[in-house]
Order: structure tokens, then sequence, then C-alpha cells
């Protein structure tokens, strides 16, 4: 026969466990929850007044911590998805701010082009950038169309008017056939996917004189 105190020594363990095994449910189940969630994107997302246009991921592709120099072209990565029942026709333009703020940057014009198209600034001021074909097409009754730099053909925003580098946003137009009215939106920088790699030390640092 178990005496008094053995009996609670075996209450006592026994209320552990069951209190072990529950905090051991609890924390599988908020592994599990957590394991479900999605990285975030570094884009925009957006849509149009009569919610049929989505804008989606919207960014400037990043280059380099120098970023895209002015009067230069910067490659514009977004999906469009549409909503309706009816084909739509979607225009991306970009125009300067009414009100100046540091970093937001405007484009002559935003088109498609060719991917081997030339990101470099152009030779002479005085030149004018490369007419790409106007940023203007169709998608289907819920249909999608999506851009990615590199691609064929790939959305580019032309004629910077200032460098564009990380931090620093893309103004940008969308407009669709719906009916909404025009989307101003500012599409940020993207992020490296990598750390940038360090600056070199200063020459004969660590040395002892």
């Amino acid at each position: 026969m178990r005496s008094l105190g053995t009996r609670r020594a075996v209450q006592v363990a026994g209320a552990a466990t069951v209190a072990v095994i529950a905090l051991a449910g609890c924390s599988a189940g908020q592994t599990a929850e957590t394991s479900e969630l999605q990285t975030a994107v570094s884009g925009l997302n957006a849509e149009t007044s009569d919610g049929d246009l989505l804008v989606r991921d919207l960014q400037v592709a990043y280059n380099d911590p120098k970023g895209y120099p002015a009067n230069g072209a910067a490659p514009i990565e977004v999906s469009l998805f549409n909503q309706s029942a009816n084909t739509i026709t979607v225009t991306i333009s970009s125009k300067p701010q009414q009100e100046v703020h540091a970093g937001i940057v405007s484009a002559q014009q935003v088109g498609l082009v060719d991917a081997v198209a030339s990101l470099n600034p152009l030779p002479s001021s005085s030149a004018s950038p490369a007419a790409p074909q106007p940023a203007k097409f169709t998608i289907p009754a819920h249909g999608s169309m999506s851009f990615l730099p590199g691609a064929t053909p790939s959305l580019q925003a032309v004629g910077l008017s200032d460098a564009l580098a990380a931090g620093g946003s893309l103004a940008l137009v969308f407009e669709s056939s719906s009916g909404a009215e025009p989307l101003q939106v500012l599409a940020p920088v993207g992020v490296p996917l990598s750390p940038a790699p360090r600056a070199s030390g200063v020459p004969n640092e660590g040395n002892e004189e």
C-alpha cells in the first residue's frame, strides 16, 4: 500500500506530464501555422477603384547600390490581374508629382522594349532616349500578365528625371478601360537578394608601424 507522500508525488508527476504534453501540442500548432506564412515581398500592391485591375509586386528591379542614372532607363517588375468578366486595356505611364519629394523620380515614357535594350545613360544630354513601344496592352477576362526583368518584352521606364537608387521610388500611373479613375502609385526600388559586398578597408589597415 502506497504512503500518502508517494501518492502525492505520483499525482504531481502526472500533472507535470499533462502540462508538458499540452505545451508540446500548442508549440506544434504554432510551428505548423508559422510554416504556412510566406516570405514578404518588397513590391507594392494596389488596385483600381472599381477593383477590376489588381497590381501586385510592383517594383523597380534592383540594379546595384549606385542604382540607375538620370536620363537612363530602369526595368519594372509587376503582375497585373483582370478581376472582371470583360477584356480590359491597360496603359502605364509616368508623370512628375505635383509636389517635389526627394527620391521620387518620373520618366519620360514607360514602354515595352527588347530584353537586350541598354540600361546605360545616353551618351549626351542633347540626345533623346530610344522610344520603346507604348506600355498599352489588353488582358482577357479573369486573365493576368506579368513582366520580369530580362524577359521579352520587358517593361521599362525610359528617360528618368533623376538618379534612382535603393530607397527611392518611381511615379507611375495605371489606366484601365474599365472606366476607373487612373491609379497613381509609387513603385519602390527592389531590395537585393543578398547583402552588398563590404567596402575594402583602408590601405595598410591593421599593419603595425
